[in-house]
């Protein structure tokens, strides 16, 4: 998401907020806020709460095709498409946001380290964030 044009990710906060996962003010000293501890959201909450995008950017580009090369190809396709999209789904279902944070806090103190930077302290946890 880095780079993502701050639209996008007003869209897909809100769809957090309608789920019930953050809240948000408005305003001065306004912004987002957990309310469900990330032990409780899944990767899965995530993506359903985003409108559940497109996993996988390749598959059939033209429906109703003459060709029965293509016919063949796009019928192997859609079903290897589809069974890894519930495998993945399924395994979306087994990580908790929890598990993202702790991993990133992880992997930054050993930036931090790897940089000398042992005073300044970055939090994943509530969506604070002090940058270096």
């Amino acid at each position: 998401m880095l780079n993502t044009n701050p639209v996008v990710i007003r869209r897909m906060m809100s769809g957090l907020r309608n789920k019930g996962y953050v809240i948000s003010e408005k305003g001065h000293g306004g912004g987002w806020e957990l309310k469900t501890p990330l032990e409780e959201i899944t990767l899965l909450d995530v993506y359903q709460a985003i409108g559940e995008p497109p996993l996988f950017n390749i598959g059939p580009q033209q429906p109703n095709s003459e060709c029965l090369v293509e016919q063949a190809v796009d019928a192997h396709l859609e079903k290897t498409l589809a069974e890894a999209e519930k495998s993945l789904l399924d395994k979306f279902r087994t990580i908790t946001v929890a598990e993202l944070a702790k991993d990133f806090e992880q992997r930054f103190e050993v930036l931090l380290k790897e940089k000398g930077a042992g005073e300044k302290r970055h939090s994943f946890k509530g969506f604070k964030h002090n940058l270096l």
